[in-house]
């Protein structure tokens, strides 16, 4: 498989558009329990890699956007947390409340300082609005930072078809196509699920929105740069965090940005909010915050670097992929415009102009992505990545039925059937009889859908109470 250089990648991004990928993780320690796997041991670590001596983190925060493969990434999580009995930071119900911004009070458990002794958490995964202040409420300063973003092109196709009934204006749009080719007419800042149809991922980042895009209704504008194709996105060597703890009272702006030697305002006040200064004040603070981020259209690669990020081994990142649509034509990473329809094309640019706030982001972060690769080395991921592949196809064939998701029709136990949203049929997975007791356990955490899979870290964390009649006198009747 050939691998895209950061160079490569910088010019691909401006042909290249997704149509889908393959959100397929790591689970459980199959290969010394699943019988008749030939399965290759973890990779040893480069020369020079502390990956042998480290401790695996497991303070965790993974902020869950939209429509990126993330429901994959929380499945992993679940499964980890869940075999080495960890503590989740878990909603009510199934977000903390989302869209509004995430609040410490909606976590299940959650005592405030001073409230009375309290077991600390090590995983808060679920949707929510990222809110750095009230996170850093829940979760320790020093966990471990991380999400995933998706090319806004493929991630609008995915949205249209999943929010068609909650977004106004998807509701009102006949196509895609159509909405993208005048969505101010459908679109209306402020609109019940409209938040779903314009720069989702920077939604939910929790970032502010500049000024011309939070217009009054029926007077929006466009923005003055739609396409960003000059965008001087901040270099990769001025974030992540380098592992330091984040101060609760000095990171809720993002770090000074420096362009040649001079410091610059780190208030988005002074700046033209407008502007790429905007743009990249806002990116600047990601990086002071987040540890990675995930490239959907690169996840196999991603997922190598999640686990030597953590230092966890890279059976503890297998898994299936989730809540896919059909139809989605999922397993794909970017493809050149030369395998693109002219509308398609079209459709593609329109989608990244649209979004370009998602789109800067995007761009960001696949620059972080194989800056990170680079380090990594790219043989040695080259190698590590074709390992998880097959790890995965042997996993499959050995859990389930066909080997593969299938449409819902065919999944009659409603463990593994996922939730039906949107238009598409989301598929799921039906596991193969004769497993044994050992096998059965590990495929079904493989195969449970994020709802069920939530329900049951509930139960175990909060089990339910007994409680026993108390003994009163006889009660005489009238």
């Amino acid at each position: 498989m050939r691998l895209w250089g950061p160079r490569s990648l910088g010019v691909a991004l401006g042909v290249f558009m997704t149509i889908g990928f393959a959100l397929q993780l790591w689970g459980g320690p199959f290969h010394r329990r699943l019988p008749g796997l030939q399965l290759r041991q973890p990779l040893a670590p480069s020369p020079g890699s502390a990956v042998s001596s480290c401790l695996p983190r497991q303070r965790l925060v993974f902020l869950k956007t939209h429509k990126s493969g993330s429901s994959s990434v929380l499945n992993l999580l679940h499964r980890y947390g869940d075999r080495h009995g960890l503590r989740f930071a878990l909603p009510a119900r199934y977000q903390f409340g989302y869209p509004r911004l995430f609040q410490a009070s909606r976590v299940k458990g959650y005592r405030p300082q001073g409230g009375g002794t309290k077991p600390p958490f090590h995983i808060l995964c679920h949707h929510m609005r990222f809110n750095l202040k009230e996170v850093l409420q829940v979760m320790p300063s020093d966990s471990f930072f991380f999400s995933i973003v998706r090319d806004p092109a493929a991630l609008a196709r995915s949205a249209f078809s999943y929010y068609k009934s909650t977004s106004s204006a998807f509701r009102k749009a006949p196509s895609l196509a159509a909405f993208l080719a005048n969505p101010r007419a459908f679109y209306r800042p402020g609109a019940r699920g409209d938040h779903y149809a314009r720069n989702l991922l920077w939604f939910d980042f929790g970032l502010p929105f500049p000024p011309e895009m939070k217009t009054k209704r029926g007077n929006t504008h466009p923005p003055r740069d739609p396409s960003l194709p000059q965008l001087n996105v901040l270099p990769s060597g001025t974030g992540p965090r380098a592992h330091h703890p984040l101060d609760p009272n000095a990171v809720f702006h993002p770090a000074p940005i420096v362009a040649g030697g001079h410091s610059q305002t780190s208030s988005p006040s002074s700046l033209d909010l407008g502007s790429s200064s905007f743009i990249q004040w806002s990116l600047a603070w990601l990086d002071s915050v987040f540890d990675l981020v995930l490239v959907a259209e690169y996840f196999d690669e991603s997922l190598v670097l999640l686990a030597d990020a953590l230092c966890w081994g890279l059976d503890d990142v297998v898994g299936f992929m989730h809540n896919a649509q059909a139809g989605g034509e999922q397993g794909r990473g970017p493809v050149s415009n030369g395998g693109l329809t002219t509308e398609d094309g079209q459709l593609t640019a329109r989608a990244r102009a649209w979004n370009h706030l998602d789109w800067a982001l995007y761009v960001h972060f696949n620059h972080s992505l194989w800056a990170r690769i680079n380090q990594y080395g790219q043989s040695r991921l080259e190698s590590a990545v074709a390992e998880l592949r097959a790890h995965r196809e042997a996993l499959a064939k050995h859990c389930l039925e066909g080997g593969e998701a299938l449409d819902p029709k065919y999944i009659t136990d409603r463990r593994f059937r996922p939730f039906q949203f949107g238009s598409g049929k989301v598929l799921g997975y039906v596991l193969r009889s004769g497993l044994s007791l050992a096998d059965q356990e590990e495929c079904e955490r493989l195969a449970t859908p994020e709802l069920q899979y939530k329900d049951k870290l509930d139960a175990k964390q909060f089990p339910p109470t007994v409680s026993l009649p108390l003994k009163t006198s006889r009660i005489l009747s009238p």
